[in-house]
This record gives structure tokens, sequence and C-alpha cells, in this order.
């Protein structure tokens, strides 16, 4: 049998002076992007053969991490390259330390939910948590939640 593998996206860490790319990406998404050239988050694009296939970002707080930014290019959405970059973002928080990942979302509940995110309310987060960008927008976007250790 010909089995086709998926490939695995590597991660290049984003400097902030190369964050209009992930600001076009989020805007297309429909996701915000108004926080993004802050020096707190962490950014990295995600490239299978020096192609861009999609962002993704980490806010540590102590030994806690907030996933930021996860997007997909639309050329290669449904191809578990969402799915891989928050793998690595999540290897990338438990490499730091961290013991569980939050996240908020409008429209991606059920893809995080497959990934072992669970819906939380806002207030179970750590306070640094609920004090960033993300928490702190008022919206209708699930708060979620997944331990890492």
């Amino acid at each position: 049998m010909n089995e086709r593998r998926r490939p695995i996206p590597i991660p290049l860490p984003l400097a902030v002076w190369e964050r209009e790319g992930l600001a076009a990406a989020l805007a297309k998404a429909g996701l915000p992007s108004e926080d993004i050239q802050a020096s707190g988050p962490l950014f990295w694009r995600f490239e299978n053969d020096d192609v861009p296939v999609g962002f993704g970002g980490l806010e540590i707080f102590d030994d806690q991490a907030l996933l930021r930014s996860v997007v997909t290019l639309p050329p290669v959405r449904n191809r578990g390259i969402g799915r891989a970059i928050v793998v690595s973002l999540e290897a990338e928080a438990s490499i730091r330390g961290c013991r569980a990942a939050w996240l908020v979302t409008e429209k991606a509940a059920g893809f995080f939910a497959r990934l072992g995110y669970r819906a939380c309310e806002r207030s179970e987060a750590p306070k640094a948590v609920r004090e960033a960008a993300p928490f702190v927008r008022p919206s209708a976007a699930s708060a979620m939640m997944k331990r890492l250790a």
C-alpha cells in the first residue's frame, strides 16, 4: 500500500520586525492581530520545504502558557498542519517548564477539543493569563485549557 505521509512543518522563530506576514494571515482568517507587535509573545512561522504553511505563538507566564495566533494558511488547510503547529507549541511550552496551556477561540473550539483541550471559565485561568490581551479582549470567545505535565 502506498500511504502518503503528511509533512511535518518546521518552526522558525519570528522576529518582531517579521510579524507583518503573521498580521496579514490573522486578518485574512478573521483573527485579532492588534497586539502581535508586543515584546512578550513569542511567535513562529511554520514551513514545509521553505514554503510558509502557518503561524503560532506562545506567551509564557511562569509555568503556564497561552497559545496565541494559531493559523494555517488557506492553501494547506485540512491537511494536519494546524494539529502539527499546536503539538509543536505545546512541546515548546513543556520545554520551558509549563504545566498547562490556555487559549481563547471563537471559531475553533471543536478543533482544540480534538487535541485534548477542555472548555473552561476564564476565571479558572491564572491571573497573569487572564490579564493577557487575548483573555481581556471582550468577545464571545471560549476559554480552553490543557494540562501539559
